[in-house]
């Protein structure tokens, strides 16, 4: 009898290795055959999910070290270091810059930008998010359309942690985001930050429509965490 009550529970094990197993062995350069849309998914979040999660905390710790040392009045070459880095005149222009916005954002762009992770720049750049490259002298592969007769690069990545947080800093410093740094700053909702993405795609207000949809129909924001101003 105690041997037919432990069943249940030995197989419930098994299959849960068997599902932990697989979803480990994903990579990126390989895209598995006939994959329907909850597999693409599946493998897509086993893919994105830990590095987005590494790089948004480490962004988070160096928003509140930086936040700390301005109010203590310390390090001040690193303070000004990163204000040249990032374009900031001010501490607050410093601190709206630095606050990693939500990962709901993240994942929903980078779910678009690549396909559910299934693009050719996603498979042999790491290039998760469609950046482009205008610098010869960056690593880049050559897109399959032109604009004219003038080739379009994007840019080429070590890792997808490097992909990631390069995507950030674009945010961080582009001037045409200015609107979307400062609601993240103040802490608005995620549906009234994407309003500040209308010009990362020239699709402008039918692209943050989608957006909104990608992350409310896939509950991205259970992977947000809150970040004091």
């Amino acid at each position: 009898m105690k041997l037919l009550l432990l069943l249940p529970l030995l197989f419930a094990a098994i299959t849960t290795t068997t599902l932990s197993a697989k979803e480990e062995h994903y990579e990126a350069s390989v895209i598995p055959k006939h994959m329907s849309v909850a597999e693409k998914k599946r493998r897509f979040f086993a893919l994105l999910v830990p590095p987005v999660t590494r790089v948004n905390r480490e962004l988070e710790r160096q928003y509140e070290a930086v936040k700390k040392a301005i109010e203590n009045h310390t390090d001040a070459a690193k303070i000004a270091a990163l204000k040249k880095k990032y374009k900031a005149k001010t501490d607050k222009e410093l601190l709206i810059a630095l606050k990693p916005h939500p990962m709901s954002i993240t994942l929903a762009q980078a779910a678009m930008e690549s396909a559910w992770g299934t693009s050719r720049f996603f498979i042999e750049a790491n290039n998760i998010f469609g950046v482009w490259s205008t610098n010869a002298k960056q690593k880049r592969v050559a897109a399959g359309e032109k604009r004219g007769n003038r080739t379009i690069w994007v840019r080429k990545f070590d890792s997808l942690d490097d992909a990631i947080r390069q995507y950030y800093f674009m945010l961080a410093t582009a001037p045409q985001y200015k609107k979307f740094r400062q609601m993240n700053y103040e802490g608005k909702p995620v549906t009234e930050i994407i309003k500040g993405l209308k010009e990362y795609s020239e699709r402008g207000d039918a692209y943050v429509k989608e957006l909104a949809s990608m992350i409310r129909y896939n509950k991205l924001t259970k992977y947000d965490t809150k970040v004091a101003k």
